[in-house]
């Protein structure tokens, strides 16, 4: 199943010229890298006239899961880190935009390889997101992050491919005659509650509900951010935390899609702001593989999507939509690892790593959003100890 040409052509318009350059989209003359899963490539396609529409120059990578399963099945160790340094330097210094296509014909394609292969494979490119990183921190890169729906997708979703792309319309305004005007709408909505966020002496928040008793106390020179345009659809407000601070209890009732199996009923308990228990109800050995990373036993984001906004209604199996789930509650998740230096409201390109670090920003090579969206209420405690709740029934209070 294929969407007509007029939503993928809208889909397009919302990737280049909203969700790239901060809401702004692209500026002719800018380059930017398309990469995407083979059966994106209809999008993808669009994506490309659209660029050159825009008077921007595309570069587009097409990658075939077989390929990376081959390579994942019968690379020793040392070809599984084999990092080309010179290929993506250039790249690195060439992209002014990357935009990433999700569509996996099967999300469990890499259930039957080793997960510390896929996680070694996914860590020897590092450098390369690490230049990403500074690069973006300088204010001379974007990004965004779409998904192009499959039937694969769908099947794990408990959906047919027509009621899966119906989220993706809704989710993403595609039915809209004029979809970029809706983003913008909602992003000023979004920026209102952002603004009164950031206005708030806030020193920690308290999220409580069935299973979950948390504190995350937000640390010194902190913003939320929200409704730039990274990932399309994005309707989550979120900062990232002093990892220092993050106290308590959590239970992740969406399943968790990641390094090509399926971990299932998430708790963590977290002491000191590190978590020292990880359970799961299926392959908790891999969630634990993943917490045994470097830094990813602490804490790099929390955030909070309002349902007024997000339509999407099911659980979709990737985390790039269940991350931005609206449904009855809207949701509340937390990322293991690495944290979001654009956080900060300090100029992140002024900033050093040992700044960042001082400040109890985590680094980290995993960044994993997991997902809650059972009822919860969450109270902010001022820094003159008062309290106030700011979100409760799947809404912000404001």
């Amino acid at each position: 199943m294929q969407p007509d040409s007029v939503i993928l052509k809208r889909y397009a318009e919302v990737l280049i010229n909203f969700a790239l350059n901060d809401g702004e989209g692209i500026k002719a003359g800018d380059v930017v890298y398309v990469v995407t899963q083979a059966p994106g490539v209809p999008l993808a396609k669009e994506v490309y006239r659209a660029i050159l529409k825009s008077g921007g120059n595309p570069l587009i990578q097409i990658q075939d899961d077989d390929f990376r399963l081959i390579h994942l099945q019968e690379s020793s160790d040392e070809q599984l880190k084999f990092f080309p340094e010179k290929y993506y330097r250039g790249l690195t210094d060439n992209i002014d935009h990357y935009v990433r296509i999700l569509a996996e014909k099967d999300p469990l394609y890499l259930a039957n390889a080793d997960p510390r292969k896929v996680i070694m494979s996914n860590h020897s490119v590092r450098k390369f997101r690490e230049w990403l990183d500074e690069k973006e921190d300088a204010g001379k890169f974007t990004w965004t992050l779409c998904l192009y729906g499959t039937e694969g997708t769908a099947k794990e979703a408990g959906l047919s491919i027509d009621e899966y792309w119906e989220q993706i319309r809704r989710a993403c305004f595609l039915d809209e005659d004029d979809p970029i005007g809706k983003w913008r709408s909602v992003s000023t909505q979004m920026n209102a509650i952002l603004e009164q966020l950031n206005e708030m002496p806030i020193d920690k928040v308290h999220v409580k509900s069935e299973g979950t008793d948390l504190i995350v106390s937000l640390g010194e020179k902190r913003k939320w951010l929200g409704g730039r345009g990274r990932n399309i659809p994005s309707f989550e407000i979120f900062t990232s935390p002093d990892w220092r601070g993050v106290e308590g209890k959590i239970f992740f009732d969406l399943p968790l899609y990641r390094y090509g199996n399926i971990i299932k009923d998430i708790s963590l308990e977290i002491r000191g702001g590190r978590i020292v228990e990880a359970r799961a109800a299926q392959k908790e050995e891999l969630l634990r593989e993943m917490i045994s990373q470097k830094n990813a036993d602490k804490i790099g984001e929390f955030s909070l999507t309002d349902k007024r906004f997000s339509k999407i209604t099911h659980f979709m199996a990737d985390t790039l939509f269940d991350e931005n789930f609206g449904g009855e509650y809207g949701n509340c998740h937390l990322a293991i690892g690495k944290a979001y230096h654009d956080a900060c409201q300090c100029d992140p390109k002024e900033m050093t790593d040992k700044q960042f670090e001082d400040l109890g920003y985590n680094d980290s090579p995993e960044h994993t959003d997991i997902i809650a969206t059972r009822d919860r209420e969450v109270t902010a405690i001022l820094k003159d100890g008062s309290k106030r709740v700011i979100y409760r029934g799947g809404e912000f209070t404001f």
